[in-house]
């Protein structure tokens, strides 16, 4: 399927679903991106478990034949504002389709009431409450847009703390700059259906308040952190999407720290497409290649 194909289907969608107010609030966005989640179908034979991690509500998410031989630790979208782990059972399930594993999705706390550190400290809490259940070195983290710079962040944060790191992790379209200096939000500019520079920035003002210099905070921009010992990363962008060099930046600079960081980019893929595995066969090829790498990194 090409850009304009995927982008129109997306775009048709969530034109129809975003807020129609002149100056929407965010709870009117949140509604909005809980209905456009919606519209992926939960399978009938999805498992879905709440539970209390350490004070972080979340869902276990199952597709039948998980077992606990490694486990999948998922942060989801939405800026930092918006999104929830029920908006993602139907990807949590897909995930743990191709993975054969349990995904875990915090619902982490979300600005502008819990503004920063606020999802980081979440992120830690789940994951050291998942790490005295399983052993780390079975675990896989992956996150997507905010949730993917929050699973980097993630990281960061484990290994500064001298904290055991799971044994890979993933990151799709990650916002990894919170000052959103990559050239490719001008050059993806009119391409993007979903993000612009603009609603970066806002969001990350919410996140981090308005006097945060977010080149400042690395632990909210995992881009200007040291990222030196982290675990194999493995990134996913779409070619035209404003984010893309989030991912670029990110993964080199991986690199010249001495880690592993592969980086696919899909042609003329819009923003989180793996998540619009219904419409998008590239988004189906990246789940695919999802199962594969987990498979590399945990036991058999």
């Amino acid at each position: 399927m090409t850009y304009d194909d995927a982008a129109a289907r997306v775009a048709t969608i969530w034109k129809d679903l975003a807020p129609p107010e002149a100056d929407p609030g965010v709870d009117d966005w949140r509604r909005a991106y809980d209905t456009f989640l919606a519209q992926f179908p939960l399978p009938d034979d999805l498992e879905v478990e709440e539970v209390d991690c350490g004070g972080v509500p979340a869902l276990w998410v199952r597709a039948p034949g998980a077992t606990t031989e490694r486990t999948l630790l998922h942060f989801h979208s939405g800026g930092y504002v918006m999104g929830s782990a029920a908006g993602y059972r139907a990807f949590g399930y897909r995930l743990s389709e191709v993975t054969g594993a349990p995904v875990l999705i915090p619902d982490y706390r979300l600005a502008p009431e819990h503004p920063f550190p606020a999802p980081v400290e979440d992120a830690v809490t789940v994951y050291r409450w998942l790490a005295e259940r399983v052993a780390p070195g079975s675990v896989v983290t992956v996150g997507d847009s905010a949730g993917g710079g929050l699973n980097l962040a993630l990281l960061v944060a484990l290994r500064e703390a001298g904290a055991p790191l799971p044994a890979a992790a993933i990151a799709i379209s990650p916002l990894t700059d919170l000052a959103a200096e990559g050239d490719s939000y001008e050059t993806n500019r009119t391409r993007d259906p979903l993000v612009t520079r603009e609603l970066t920035i806002e969001n990350a003002a919410t996140y981090l308040g308005e006097e945060r210099d977010p080149k400042e905070v690395p632990l909210a921009s995992p881009l200007y952190a040291d990222l030196a010992g982290l675990p194999p990363l493995l990134l996913f962008a779409g070619s035209a999407e404003v984010m893309l060099d989030d991912s670029v930046r990110f993964a080199e600079k991986v690199r010249a720290a001495g880690g592993t960081a592969e980086l696919i980019v899909d042609d003329d893929m819009l923003h989180i497409y793996p998540l619009f595995a219904e419409l998008l066969p590239q988004g189906r090829a990246a789940i695919e290649r999802i199962g594969a790498f987990v498979a590399e990194y945990t036991p058999a």
